[in-house]
C-alpha cells in the first residue's frame, strides 16, 4: 500500500502529521512525503518536513494507492501551483483512495476531483467548496466512493483511522487507535463552529488571518 502525502509551502503540519502517524502503522503501508522538488518543505507555523531519506517529487510518485493532501492557510490552485494540481488530477485517476484534510479539499476541488460530490473542509472554508463543484456538508469525515475529505486539522486523525478500517478491517484500525491512545476529551466545548459563540468565531478567524499573513 503506497501512501503519498502531497506537500507544498505553508501547509498545515498537523493536517498530515496526524494521518502520517496513523497510516504508517497500517500493515504493509509505505508512507512517502512528496513535493514538486526534492528538499525541505516549510509548514505554515515554521515546521520544516524532511523525509526519512531523499524526499520524492510528484514525478517519482505518479500513481500512489492513497493520496492525502493537507490544507494550509493559503491553499494552492491551478494558477499558484500548477504542478501540484496536475499531479493530483493525474494521480486521482489511478488511486484506490484520494483524501484530504482541512482546506486540502479545496485543492481537490481545483483539480476537479469533487465535481458532484459531498465534501467537507475547515468550517471557515466550507462555503468555498460550492464554487468548486462540491456539495459542502458540516461533517467531520465524508466518504464519497474513493474520495474522502476531513474537516479542520485534527479531523485528519479520524479520517486516517476510518481509512485504516476500510483497508484492513476494524480490529486493525482499533489497535492503531489504541496504540496512539486517541481518546480525545477536549478541555473546552468550542471545537465545533456550530457550538461556538459568534464572538469566539470572529476571534478565531482573526487569528487565522494573522497566521496566514505571517506565513506569506
Amino acid at each position: 500500500m503506497d501512501v503519498a502525502i502531497g506537500l507544498y509551502e505553508n501547509f498545515t503540519a498537523l493536517d498530515c502529521v496526524g494521518p502520517y502517524d496513523v497510516l504508517s502503522r497500517l500493515p504493509g503501508a509505505r508512507v512517502r512525503w512528496v513535493a514538486a522538488e526534492r528538499g525541505p518543505v516549510r509548514a505554515d507555523a515554521g515546521l520544516v518536513v524532511h523525509a526519512q531519506h531523499a524526499q520524492e517529487t510528484f514525478a517519482d510518485v505518479p500513481a500512489p494507492d492513497v493520496l492525502l493532501l493537507p490544507g494550509g492557510m493559503a491553499f494552492p490552485n491551478a494558477e499558484s501551483d500548477p504542478e501540484l494540481i496536475a499531479w493530483v488530477r493525474t494521480a486521482h485517476e489511478r488511486t484506490a483512495w484520494t483524501t484530504s484534510v482541512c482546506t486540502g479539499s479545496l485543492i481537490l476541488g481545483h483539480a476537479g476531483v469533487l465535481d458532484g460530490l459531498r465534501a467537507t473542509s475547515h468550517w471557515a472554508a466550507l462555503p468555498l467548496l460550492a464554487n468548486l463543484g462540491a456539495t459542502p456538508v458540516e461533517e467531520r469525515v465524508v466518504f464519497e466512493g474513493k474520495v474522502a475529505t476531513a474537516a479542520g486539522v485534527s479531523a485528519g486523525i479520524d479520517l486516517a483511522l476510518v481509512l485504516c478500517e476500510r483497508i484492513a478491517g476494524r480490529e486493525v484500525a482499533e489497535a492503531i487507535q489504541l496504540g496512539i491512545e486517541y481518546d480525545p476529551e477536549p478541555p473546552f466545548a468550542t471545537g465545533n463552529a456550530a457550538r461556538a459563540p459568534q464572538e469566539l468565531k470572529e476571534r478565531a478567524l482573526g487569528a487565522l488571518a494573522a497566521a496566514s499573513s505571517a506565513g506569506q
